[in-house]
């Protein structure tokens, strides 16, 4: 994580500076705003590329890990789910005959059938 904190704090030194320097120019109000944020925007964009670089691969090389850590994590839920549904009985054999005295919702106690 260093190489972000290193380039948003170049990136943010860069936008005050230039801010400062537009202020002693004459620059001010959204104008000042607007003006620090497209230089400094231009100056970082060739000035500190290296930065860039060195965070971009920081930041990748870490969602490499976590992709590669939600992939296991896959593997492992595929694999317990195999392993209940060996365990558990099929639906031919869940299907029992019912018992003489219970009823399905909807229709009549077995009191009340002929």
């Amino acid at each position: 994580m260093r190489p972000a904190l290193a380039y948003s704090l170049a990136r943010f030194g860069l936008f005050f500076a230039v801010l400062l320097l537009l202020y002693l120019v004459g620059a001010r109000g959204l104008l000042l705003v607007a003006l620090a944020l497209l230089v400094s925007g231009v100056i970082s964009f060739v000035v500190l590329s290296r930065q860039r670089d060195a965070m971009s691969s920081s930041l990748s090389s870490r969602l490499r890990g976590v992709r590669a850590r939600v992939g296991q994590f896959g593997d492992r839920l595929d694999e317990g789910a195999k392993a209940e549904d060996a365990d558990s009985p099929s639906p031919a054999d869940r299907a029992s005959p019912r018992s003489p005295g219970l009823s399905c919702p909807g229709e009549p106690p077995a009191s009340r059938r002929r």
